[in-house]
């Protein structure tokens, strides 16, 4: 966040709590929004959160073992099960678009917000 409290252009949002969450997808104001579920102890998690820093907008960051609550917040709104890593692309509290593991790519991505955006 910069100092008018907004996020950056591009870049992560660390997603500690529910407020912070609620917090970035009203900010979103009707535009998808980029969550992802990392996890700082897995490899297969280390190698998404570097495909994860080739998105050009801002990525809500949730570490699951600082972000619990907000991980499971994100099962039960989305109906989506969890996994790490994982990513959202979620606009009006709905999941578009989800992917875990290999399938996290920029590419994979940047193409269905392509798709989702028209």
């Amino acid at each position: 966040m910069n100092e008018q409290g907004s996020p950056p252009a591009n870049g992560f949002v660390d997603l500690p709590d529910v407020e912070s969450l609620d917090r970035f997808l009203a900010r979103a104001n009707g535009s998808p929004a980029i969550i992802f579920k990392h996890s700082n102890s897995c490899g297969i998690s280390a190698r998404a959160h570097e495909e994860m820093s080739r998105i050009e907008m801002p990525v809500g960051l949730v570490t699951v073992q600082q972000a619990r609550v907000v991980s499971n917040e994100l099962e039960t709104r989305m109906g989506v099960e969890h996994e790490t890593p994982q990513v959202f692309i979620i606009r009006d509290g709905k999941a578009l678009w989800t992917a875990s593991h290999g399938q996290i790519k920029a590419e994979a991505i940047e193409a269905a917000l392509r798709q989702i955006s028209g």
